[in-house]
């Protein structure tokens, strides 16, 4: 608004000054060649300040855009660590106690350093696939089947650390964008990997039902609870927090109940599902 006041104001100003009390003095033909003039000193001396404050404050913005890229760049990257290879390496870290447990008994296979090196080559999968998924957009990602990959996790779980899985999924794959089905299934993953971190449980159930508009994923266990009121301000907790995270992104609802007899997740979206 300045920058279109401030030359109006000046040639009425100047206007009203040399009709009033310089026409004695300048001509009209010399009064019209000096406006333009006057107006540009003005013009310079009154908006480059204006410019230069526009402009700092453009490269304030730029910086502040910078961090905010670099910050989100750094936190999708954490995701992408936790999600893969964290987690594998708790796999493999389970693999060797056993490993190690077998060796004090004599009993050392080929099959277990087999299971241990077809961990190591996971690590390595999901470090690539954590850098492809970097430089690609989540829109851009490959159609997957959600409730395949829930299956081949479950699967995975029970046939690594021995524990008794269900699946009861009633959730059609359309009801779910690629990018929602994307993040729900990290958080199926994450709840999953933490039953058998965490609560020593030796049965986990995953739920699922409804459509686009409401739908309800539960992962239940019973395994001896969360022994804190607020699981996310427990120490070391970083799965809890970026599940929370995720959901909360996408508009959903996280809630978890927990209690001696066994902790479940629940993700919703929509209403609430009995």
């Amino acid at each position: 608004m300045l920058i279109l006041l401030i030359p109006t104001i000046m040639v009425g100003i100047w206007e009203w000054v040399r009709h009033q009390f310089l026409m004695p003095y300048i001509s009209m033909d010399m009064g019209n060649y000096l406006t333009p003039v006057l107006v540009f000193m003005f013009s310079i001396v009154l908006l480059l300040p204006l410019f230069s404050l526009m402009e700092r404050n453009q490269r304030e913005l730029e910086q502040e855009r910078s961090v905010k890229t670099a910050m989100e760049a750094r936190d999708l990257l954490a995701k992408e660590l936790h999600d893969g290879m964290a987690q594998s390496l708790f796999l493999l870290s389970v693999r060797i106690d056993r490993l190690e447990q077998n060796r004090k008994n004599g009993e050392i296979s080929a099959e277990n350093v087999e299971q241990i090196r077809k961990t190591v080559h996971e690590v390595n999968r999901y470090v690539r696939q954590a850098i492809v998924n970097l430089k690609v957009p989540v829109s851009d990602i490959a159609a997957f089947s959600l409730e395949q990959s829930v299956k081949e996790q479950l699967a995975a779980i029970s046939s690594e650390v021995m524990i008794e899985v269900s699946l009861d999924w009633r959730l059609p794959e359309q009801a779910l964008t690629s990018a929602e089905q994307a993040e729900l299934f990290s958080c199926i993953r994450e709840a999953v990997i933490n039953v058998r971190k965490h609560t020593r449980a030796t049965m986990v159930a995953v739920t699922a039902q409804g459509d686009g508009e409401c739908w309800k994923v539960s992962v239940t266990d019973d395994g001896g609870g969360i022994k804190h009121d607020n699981p996310f301000a427990v120490s070391g907790s970083y799965g809890l927090q970026i599940m929370r995270e995720r959901t909360e992104r996408m508009g959903w609802r996280l809630e978890i109940k927990s209690g001696p007899g066994g902790t479940t997740v629940e993700i919703t979206k929509g209403g609430t599902l009995e």
